[in-house]
């Protein structure tokens, strides 16, 4: 199997992190809403605690416009109540102005003394059907602009959706000197080319191992041909037990009252429920044996009641341990990992496998801290 360069020196080391369930996809039994479990900030910012305390170094804080919780307003709300996890906030592009949304990330960063990651999304926005070359152009010039909105005290620049000229930024610039590390997930030709100029982790959805190496293969090309290298990340669920018969026994446990037309409702609310990446995960489900499980320890069930990232690991301590560090091998850098219920799995995985494994915090291509504050010995890797 092709193992896809990659930048940073310290390829023992991952950023584990786990999931934030802004948006309402916190369950015992899937497709089953529980009062206990619903997106509120209580609830969802004990996640983000609980993520802390087991050790995970980062945390995607999602975003939606049907269900949950403003994304970059929780954020900001965690700052105080965090000081050691990142923040990935996910930010839809086009949705706030982008000279504006450069100014409130930087005021975020600063708010989290450099802990903030950024998560780029291009999605539909609610009652659009916009072109995916559109959408990413659209991202494109965002984060274009953003980029000189956090190094320059002007912006000047024209494109097919933005046109500004010479408009002062001052003192929008963040406190991680350049910005923050942009982490992206498409898979269309416009999606990887803009990853490979611009962004710093391509982010993939579970699939099966040949395919998720010849994706990295795809992206690493388009990157090299800008003169750069870039982190891999895999965004994947996660079933942990003492023993598989006990992983595979949750994992039937989580559908077992799922109602397939429910599922459907709640994949098709989705803005991006018609996208090529989720047509992959559609794709795993239907190549998946009886069970449900596309590889070994591969099980789609999740899909059945979830667009985007619709696969998890199930498996004994040692048999997630093992299926990590193969995707390690392979060059992935950056796991994003979640679990039903968001707490009780946080637990499991934090206790069982994490300590385990050496973890890092990845670095932005300028470096996590201002220049006037000595570098901690988290950070692995530094992107060009």
């Amino acid at each position: 199997m092709t193992v896809v360069p990659i930048t940073s020196p310290d390829l023992d080391a991952a950023e584990v992190s786990w999931f934030a369930a802004l948006c309402s996809d916190d369950y015992e039994y899937l497709g089953v809403p529980e009062g206990r479990l619903r997106s509120s900030w209580a609830h969802c910012s004990s996640i983000v605690k609980e993520a802390e305390t087991q050790g995970f170094r980062n945390i995607l804080c999602p975003s939606s416009y049907q269900v949950g919780q403003d994304t970059l307003s929780f954020v900001a709300g965690c700052a105080p109540i965090t000081d050691k996890i990142n923040m990935l906030a996910a930010v839809r592009c086009g949705e706030m102005q982008p000279i504006m949304l450069a100014r409130t990330i930087a005021t975020l960063d600063h708010m989290l003394e450099g802990r903030l990651t950024v998560n780029i999304i291009s999605s539909d926005f609610p009652g659009e059907k916009a072109d995916s070359a559109f959408r990413y152009q659209r991202s494109r010039e965002v984060v274009e602009i953003l980029k000189q909105a956090w190094t320059q005290d002007e912006i000047t620049y024209k494109g097919e959706v933005y046109d500004f000229d010479k408009l002062w930024t001052d003192p929008a610039k963040p406190y991680q000197t350049g910005g923050p590390l942009l982490y992206f997930g498409g898979y269309s030709p416009a999606a990887l080319d803009l990853c490979g100029q611009h962004c710093d982790v391509y982010l993939m959805w579970p699939e099966a191992k040949d395919a998720l190496a010849a994706r990295m293969k795809a992206v690493h090309a388009v990157a090299e041909q800008y003169g750069r290298t870039l982190d891999y990340g895999l965004r994947v669920h996660v079933v942990v037990r003492d023993t598989e018969a006990e992983a595979r026994e949750w994992a039937e446990h989580i559908v077992s009252k799922l109602d397939d037309e429910q599922g459907r409702a709640i994949r098709e609310r989705s803005l991006d429920a018609t996208s090529l990446g989720v047509s992959h995960q559609a794709r795993n489900r239907e190549l998946a044996d009886m069970e449900g499980f596309v590889e070994p320890h591969l099980w789609t069930g999740v899909g059945r009641a979830r667009s985007g990232c619709g696969a998890a690991l199930v498996g004994s301590t040692d048999q997630v341990l093992s299926e990590l560090e193969h995707y390690q091998k392979m060059g992935i850098r950056a796991f994003i990992l979640s679990g039903y219920p968001h707490l009780d799995e946080c637990r499991h995985f934090g206790q069982k496998v994490l300590p385990q494994m050496k973890t890092t915090q990845l670095n932005s291509a300028y470096g996590r801290l201002p220049a006037s504050t000595p570098m901690t010995p988290l950070g692995a890797g530094l992107r060009r």
